[in-house]
């Protein structure tokens, strides 16, 4: 263990819990995290990276040290809306701390981790943690509605893939080995517009789907028979066309969310969804997600997102393992996330060996009164500082 990294972690943490509480001020929606883009760049520099940029979508990369071996950190800077403000005991833009917890949207999922982070690069430069490393921080746009695709793009545009990935998304200071992949389809039935007042002579597109409804809850209840293991299913959506509210609806679609496991793959998804509409005047398509980042540059997710893991006996984990309990003094927790994450991108697509750790409950994220304990994002500054020297040892 490396008590430099505990004295300057501590002797930083005013000034880290004071950008966290910045970062939560700035609002930065997906789509729309041009300011807190800006505030990053800036946090970068004054921190001396070695090099600061921004891709063509608007991920912003620190870079510290030239290295052969690279290592990649992956914070999401955009969160997801505040609808119901009033419903907050703390401005969810105030970035309030109250007994030990930074308040606000965004403040677990993830802006604690992109605060912890950013530090823990400064900290890898001033401790010369990085020799013979190259380490990236990525403050990457849009996972929240396009998971993976624009971290898949800054990867795609480094000269050469990152050896490791730690995704910091919250995780309770566990280790996450994996998350659950997800599919959203989309099921369309067509029909025939009638007047409201004579619903015979339309055919009523939504009643053609009506079985497919109970289908779906049927499946799911037999997915959680299987316990945490397994998969979900469910209807998240339903709308119709109609020329007005009097009229027979000549179209209807039903979204669903389909959680996956690993196994459960393209070829999967097509024999169920073939199951689901045995009988049933509907096709169906995964939905493709269409957006403009906050610089003006199409994206498109395929929302077809596998599941991944990493072995725990892999140098990565074994290296993390090593970490937590040299800073600690207990082993880590090893979990998997149930929700998907931009991993998706680096484990998935592109083979890089990822796994996931951050500060914070996930559970308590996109959710009312959402916070972060400062004593969480302390331990993640100093996890992610000193990660890089037991990987340049080959931890067994």
């Amino acid at each position: 263990m490396r008590p430099d990294v505990m004295t300057i972690t501590q002797k930083l943490m005013p000034e880290i819990v004071e950008f966290a509480q910045q970062l939560v001020r700035t609002k930065s929606f997906t789509g729309h995290e041009g300011d807190l883009a800006n505030l990053v760049i800036e946090k970068m520099k004054r921190l001396d990276y070695d090099d600061v940029s921004v891709d063509s979508l608007g991920n912003v990369i620190g870079t510290v040290g030239e290295g052969t071996e690279s290592i990649l950190y992956d914070a999401h800077m955009d969160t997801v809306a505040v609808n119901q403000p009033h419903d907050w005991s703390y401005d969810p833009f105030g970035g309030e701390i109250v007994d030990g917890k930074l308040y606000g949207r965004g403040s677990v999922d993830m802006k604690s981790a992109l605060a912890a982070v950013i530090y823990s690069g400064y900290i890898i430069k001033q401790l010369g943690l990085h020799q013979g490393k190259r380490i990236l921080i990525s403050a990457s746009i849009m996972e929240e509605d396009y998971d993976g695709e624009a971290v898949y793009s800054l990867c795609r545009s480094l000269p050469i893939l990152p050896d490791y990935v730690v995704i910091c998304e919250p995780s309770n200071l566990d280790l996450s080995l994996g998350h659950k992949g997800r599919a959203l389809i989309k099921v369309i039935a067509k029909g025939i517009s009638a007047h409201g007042s004579a619903p015979e002579l339309g055919d009523n597109a939504i009643y053609k789907l009506t079985p497919l409804l109970q289908r779906v809850e049927k499946l799911n209840k037999l997915l959680q028979h299987q316990g945490d293991a397994s998969g979900s299913i469910a209807v998240t959506k339903i709308e119709s066309s109609a020329e007005c509210l009097n009229a027979i609806p000549a179209q209807c679609e039903v979204y669903i969310d389909r959680r996956l496991i690993m196994g459960e793959d393209e070829e999967f998804i097509v024999d169920e969804m073939v199951m689901l509409l045995e009988g049933l005047d509907a096709s169906w398509e995964i939905y493709d997600e269409h957006g403009t980042s906050y610089t003006g540059v199409p994206l498109v997710l395929h929302c077809l997102l596998p599941a991944w893991e990493i072995s725990k006996d892999s140098m990565l984990a074994k290296a993390c393992r090593h970490t937590f309990e040299s800073l600690f003094n207990r082993p880590p927790r090893m979990i998997k996330w149930d929700f998907c994450t931009n991993g998706v991108a680096t484990a998935s697509r592109l083979n890089i060996p990822t796994i996931g750790f951050g500060p914070g409950d996930s559970k308590i994220a996109h959710t009312v009164d959402e916070y972060c304990e400062i004593a969480q994002i302390e331990a993640a500054v100093q996890f992610y500082a000193l990660l890089p020297t037991n990987l340049d040892t080959r931890v067994a």
